[in-house]
C-alpha cells in the first residue's frame, strides 16, 4: 500500500517516492549472465535439459552420404560407410556419453581431464564415447583409434579405410584380388591354390583321366600336352593321325620302287614283282602264260593288294571283301585262303556266287605283317573246267590301336 501523499510531510514525501522507483527497477537489470549457452561443432544446446546434446547429422543434412555409402552418427559428427558394414553397440560401455556442458568458465584441468567433486583432474576414458571406427585405446587425457588388420586410419584418424594389400606386396604366388578388409590369392589356369592360401601347386591333369590324350599324356607346369608315336601326327590338340609318307614324300623309296603306306609308317615295294614263270602285265598284276607248261598248276594270274588295320582290333571284323571281275555262264566261283594264314587269324566268309569276306577271327598285335594268298577258284561241271586266280593280300597290323 502506497503511502498517502497528502498525510506525509513534504521531506518525507521525497524519500518515498525515491524507495519506490528504486523498489520498482529490475534485480536484473544490474546484474551480468552468469552461464552461456554456447557449444561446440557438433552439438546444440538443450534449453530443456540446460546441456548441449549431440546433433544428428544424418537427419539434418539431405544427402550426407553419396552413393552406395550410409550415414552414421556419431558423437561430434557422422561416418559414411558402405551399406554392407556393420556398426558394433558399445556392449562394455556405462551408458550414453555425459552431456556436454556448456563452454562457461575455463577448464582448470589439461586437454583430456575433467575435475571432479575434490577439484582434482581426472583422465576421460574417450573411448566410451565411442569416437573411433573399429578400436579405441584410452591414453593419460587423450586416446587413440587403431584399425583392424586389413584397415588403416583415415586422414580424420578416427574412421578406417581399407587397404589394398596387392599393391603392398601381398604375398600371394601368382594373382591377387583385394577386397574389403583383406585379399586373396588365386592361381593361373593349371595351377590350385595350396593350402597355406599363397602357393600355387601345379595340376597334374595327366593323372585324372586317361582319356585326354589319344596316346600319350605329358604334363607340364601349368598345362599338358598330347604326344604322338612316330609315323604319327597330332591332328587339332589330342588325336592323332598317320603321316602319309608316300604322299607327302618323306620316304626313301627309289624310282624302281613303289611306296606303300600303312598306319605308322612306309614300306618300300619292287614295282615288279612277279616271279617266275609269272610276267608282269601290269603295276600290280602278274600273269602266268598259258603257253607255259610251269603255269599248268599255278593260279592264272596274280593281283598284289595292301591294307593296314589297328591293333587289338574288335572281334568278329571285316577287313577285305573279294570280288570276281568276269561272270562266265554255268561257272561257279569259290573263295578260299591258299596261304598264309597257319595261325588260323582270317576266315573267308562267301557271300554270293561272285564275292566273299575276309574276316579277322582273333585279335591280333602290331607291328606285325600277314601276306594272304587269297584264291578264288572258277569251275564248270559240264564243261570239266577249272581255273584260279589269286589276290596277294599284305595286311600291316599297326602297332596302335588308332
Amino acid at each position: 500500500m502506497l503511502p498517502c501523499a497528502s498525510c506525509l510531510p513534504g521531506s518525507l514525501l521525497l524519500w518515498a517516492l525515491l524507495l519506490l522507483l528504486l523498489g520498482s527497477a529490475s534485480p536484473q537489470d544490474s546484474e551480468e549472465p552468469d552461464s552461456y549457452t554456447e557449444c561446440t561443432d557438433g552439438y546444440e544446446w538443450d534449453p530443456d535439459s540446460q546441456h548441449c546434446r549431440d546433433v544428428n547429422e544424418c537427419l539434418t543434412i539431405p544427402e550426407a552420404c553419396k552413393g552406395e555409402m550410409k550415414c552414421i552418427n556419431h558423437y561430434g559428427g557422422y561416418l559414411c560407410l558402405p551399406r554392407s558394414a556393420a556398426v558394433i553397440n558399445d556392449l562394455h560401455g556405462e551408458g550414453p556419453p555425459p552431456p556436454v556442458p556448456p563452454a562457461q568458465h575455463p577448464n582448470p584441468c589439461p586437454p583430456g581431464y575433467e575435475p571432479d567433486d575434490q577439484d582434482s583432474c581426472v583422465d576421460i576414458d574417450e573411448c566410451r564415447y565411442r569416437y573411433c571406427q573399429h578400436r579405441c585405446v584410452n591414453l593419460p587425457g587423450s586416446f587413440r583409434c587403431q584399425c583392424e588388420p586389413g584397415f588403416q586410419l583415415g586422414p580424420n584418424n578416427r574412421s578406417c579405410v581399407d587397404v589394398n594389400e596387392c599393391d603392398m606386396g601381398a604375398p600371394c604366388e601368382q594373382r591377387c584380388f583385394n577386397s574389403y578388409g583383406t585379399f586373396l590369392c588365386r592361381c593361373h589356369q593349371g595351377y590350385e591354390l595350396h593350402r597355406d592360401g599363397f602357393s600355387c601347386s601345379d595340376i597334374d591333369e595327366c593323372s585324372y583321366s586317361s582319356y585326354l590324350c589319344q596316346y600319350r599324356c605329358i604334363n607340364e607346369p601349368g598345362r599338358f600336352s598330347c604326344h604322338c608315336p612316330q609315323g604319327y601326327q597330332l591332328l587339332a590338340t589330342r588325336l592323332c593321325q598317320d603321316i602319309d609318307e608316300c604322299e607327302s614324300g618323306a620316304h626313301q623309296c627309289s624310282e624302281a620302287q613303289t611306296c606303300v603306306n600303312f598306319h605308322g609308317g612306309y614300306r618300300c615295294v619292287d614295282t615288279n614283282r612277279c616271279v617266275e614263270p609269272y610276267i608282269q602285265v601290269s603295276e600290280n598284276r602278274c600273269l602266268c602264260p598259258a603257253s607255259n607248261p610251269l603255269c599248268r598248276e599255278q593260279p592264272s594270274s596274280i593281283v598284289h593288294r595292301y591294307m593296314t588295320i589297328t591293333s587289338e582290333r574288335s572281334v568278329p571284323a571285316d577287313v577285305f571283301q573279294i570280288q570276281a571281275t568276269s561272270v562266265y555262264p554255268g561257272a561257279y566261283n569259290a573263295f578260299q585262303i591258299r596261304a598264309g594264314n597257319s595261325q588260323g587269324d582270317f576266315y573267308i566268309r562267301q557271300i554270293n556266287n561272285v564275292s566273299a569276306m575276309l574276316v579277322l577271327a582273333r585279335p591280333v598285335t602290331g607291328p606285325r605283317e600277314y601276306v594272304l594268298d587269297l584264291e578264288m577258284v572258277t569251275m564248270n561241271s559240264l564243261m570239266s573246267y577249272r581255273a584260279s586266280s589269286v589276290l596277294r593280300l599284305t595286311v600291316f597290323v599297326g602297332a596302335y590301336t588308332f
